[in-house]
């Protein structure tokens, strides 16, 4: 019996022993962290919703680069089907560009008035967060403007569509 404790201290003083006492590495965070995100958004021509989508769910996202230059603007094909990687201002929280080439299809895009909001879009669960808006133009639809609204994902099932 006093083999067998005497094995199990030594076990357990080896493992305290060899454990690495070092610190944790860091652990990085996305560069654009204020402006990535899940967003319940309507896509509106001159105020009105020509297709009868509704609310829809488009994703901001870093790019592989983690840089604070551009991100991903992406639909996940929901609405008109177009990812589309474009330069952000991380200090006014906004984001555009013309002639961005679009993911899913051979065509371009511009982006114009694009803006993220903090705190201050009601919504329609009456919750109050982060809000996000901007135009889009493409190119195999040319002259047709579509304003993108909403906000934030709350996560709360009074605001999700």
């Amino acid at each position: 019996m006093k083999q067998i404790k005497f094995i199990f201290f030594l076990s357990m003083l080896l493992g305290v022993v060899s454990c690495d006492l070092t610190d944790p590495p860091a652990i990085e965070g996305v560069a654009l962290e204020e402006m990535t995100g899940e967003w319940w958004v309507t896509f509106t021509v001159d105020g009105e919703d020509i297709y009868g989508i509704g609310y829809n769910i488009i994703t901001t996202y870093n790019t592989a680069a983690n840089n604070t230059t551009e991100m991903w603007l992406d639909d996940l094909e929901h609405t008109w089907s177009f990812k589309l990687r474009t330069p952000v201002n991380p200090e006014t929280l906004s984001f555009g560009g013309s002639g961005l080439s679009e993911q899913y299809y051979d065509i371009t895009a511009t982006v114009t008035n694009g803006v993220i909001t903090k705190g201050n879009t009601e919504t329609t669960g009456g919750n109050m967060t982060d809000g996000i808006s901007f135009d889009v133009e493409f190119s195999d639809d040319a002259g047709t403007i579509y304003h993108v609204e909403g906000y934030r994902r709350t996560g709360f099932q009074e605001d999700e569509h």
